[in-house]
């Protein structure tokens, strides 16, 4: 390889890196990475924080600034890839405050979500919620949900919400719509959802020992039998 094609090279490997901070200090990482790669990368041993890794856990958020950006971002390090100028530090934790109830004696009422939490009611409607939202959830309209009181509307809503908490994190109001959204879920699932006929069935038959012989048998069998039978099982519509 002549002089220029070790020029050309190099450049290109340059060119493959950039030049990101952590906890303040400066590393040269792979394009391409997730931030929780390029953690690991630069050397850290990333134990809180990190969960399923595929970005459905929810206990990487992380908050950054790129370069020459005023704005705060943040993002789950599983999903963000990496950009050369970012700044970022990890919150495996955001440290919102969470009502203790007992969800025996609540009602399935608006009374009751401001009851538990009135901040509700300083909701701007800025949508800096739903801009955090690493799922894409709509959070500013199941918590408008939540001040009508449709309870059944923020459960359906917030169906996929991860609990990362970094829509609390970027709320001027102070909000923690992460946990209103877990109370209407509870209230939705305790008082208004319909029973589900088919698992009071399945839980008689459990209790009546209907499955004792198949479960001891198949404790009896390999594990690639046991691989066979998963993957012959039926799958409900």
């Amino acid at each position: 390889m002549d002089r220029a094609e070790v020029g050309t090279q190099e450049k290109e490997n340059q060119q493959d890196m950039v030049s990101i901070h952590i906890m303040g200090k400066r590393y040269e990482v792979p394009f391409g990475l997730t931030i929780i790669k390029a953690m690991e990368h630069a050397g850290y041993r990333v134990v809180r924080g990190a969960g399923c890794r595929g970005g459905f856990c929810g206990a990487c958020g992380t908050v950054y600034r790129l370069e020459g950006d005023y704005r705060l971002y943040v993002g789950l390090a599983c999903q963000t890839v990496v950009e050369d100028g970012m700044y970022l530090a990890q919150i495996p934790f955001y440290p919102a405050t969470k009502a203790k109830y007992d969800i025996t004696e609540l009602d399935a009422d608006l009374n009751t979500l401001m009851q538990l939490y009135p901040e509700l009611s300083r909701c701007v409607g800025c949508n800096s919620c739903t801009r955090a939202c690493p799922q894409d959830i709509d959070v500013m309209n199941y918590m408008a949900k939540a001040l009508r009181g449709d309870i059944a509307g923020v459960a359906d809503e917030a169906f996929d919400c991860i609990m990362c908490g970094l829509c609390a994190s970027r709320c001027p109001a102070e909000e923690v719509p992460h946990y209103v959204a877990v109370l209407a879920k509870r209230l939705y699932s305790r008082y208004i959802a319909p029973p589900a006929e088919h698992l009071a069935e399945r839980v008689r038959e459990v209790d009546s020992g209907e499955f004792d012989a198949r479960l001891n048998e198949m404790t009896q069998i390999d594990q690639q039998r046991l691989r066979e039978l998963y993957n012959a099982r039926d799958i409900e519509e």
